[in-house]
């Protein structure tokens, strides 16, 4: 008996639970990046614009149909992909796919959002071709990049924080990769040292709020949490669009628990002056 258990444990671990896929989905945003920006757009099937300085990146078709999508790839395939940045050709991904993340995603959680993503309705749209200046279109540079700027690694717990702050840092450094848009970037694309999390300049203008404590100790937790949950402030201002969207499609999902999780975890971080514009 002992042991039929044990394998029935094994293969679901093996197999992943959709269910819980599709909240860990919503707390990565990854609705955002692979679903396009119009009224009626079909849900992970790609074609969202990313304008950065070196050319706008498309989020691909990530549903399961074999041509357009991701329906031939392996779970292994997916977890590298995750984990190293790497195409299942062995070509590097571009850093606008969050890998320096997403590498920090333990591997339950990676098999369950692999179980949710094939659960996903089949669409035949093509991935659109990304348009790079150049010469950032030769895929061979990502290589030196990933040397400078990228460290491959599940996310592991800080003995000395509590499980609520553990929690808070794998939500906002791993799943909700908080960092790729809210550190400010060197003239290679890589994070500043030292500046995470300080509010960085945006392409197309505009710019990312500063997320350590010399920002938010304007605010208590309760204005914070609200901000997270409905996208105004206090005084009655609405979040941009880009960060709008945020709120609707991630932070308003989370469970109460989550949220105060992540809360206390940009609480905990050592205050730095705004990242200057």
């Amino acid at each position: 008996m002992l042991v039929g258990l044990l394998l029935c444990a094994s293969v679901a671990l093996a197999q992943g639970d959709a269910k819980r896929g599709e909240y860990l989905a919503k707390a990565g945003g990854c609705v955002g990046c692979h679903t396009e920006a119009r009224d009626g757009a079909t849900r992970y099937a790609g074609g969202r614009a990313l304008k950065t300085p070196f050319g706008t990146f498309f989020g691909p078709n990530i549903t399961p149909h074999p041509q357009a999508g991701i329906g031939r790839w392996t779970e292994a395939d997916f977890i590298r992909a995750m984990r190293s940045g790497v195409r299942p050709d062995g070509a590097h991904y571009y850093p606008a796919f969050p890998y320096p993340s997403f590498t920090r995603i333990v591997d339950q959680d990676l098999r369950d959002l692999w179980a949710y993503l094939r659960s996903l309705p089949p669409s035949a749209r093509a991935s659109r071709p990304h348009e790079l200046r150049f010469p950032f279109g030769w895929r061979s540079l990502v290589w030196g990049w990933k040397l400078l700027f990228f460290k491959p690694g599940s996310f592991a717990p800080d003995p000395g924080r509590g499980a609520r702050l553990n929690r808070g840092a794998y939500l906002v450094n791993a799943l909700g990769h908080c960092g790729e848009c809210h550190t400010p970037r060197n003239f290679l694309g890589g994070p500043k040292k030292g500046r995470e999390f300080a509010g960085a300049s945006l392409a197309g203008g505009g710019g990312s709020p500063n997320l350590t404590p010399t920002r938010l100790k304007k605010k208590d937790d309760g204005e914070v949490k609200d901000f997270l949950l409905t996208g105004i402030t206090p005084d009655g201002d609405v979040a941009a669009e880009s960060m709008a969207e945020v709120v609707r499609n991630t932070t308003s999902q989370l469970t109460p628990q989550d949220l105060d999780a992540l809360i206390a975890y940009l609480r905990s971080l050592p205050p730095l002056p705004d990242e200057p514009k």
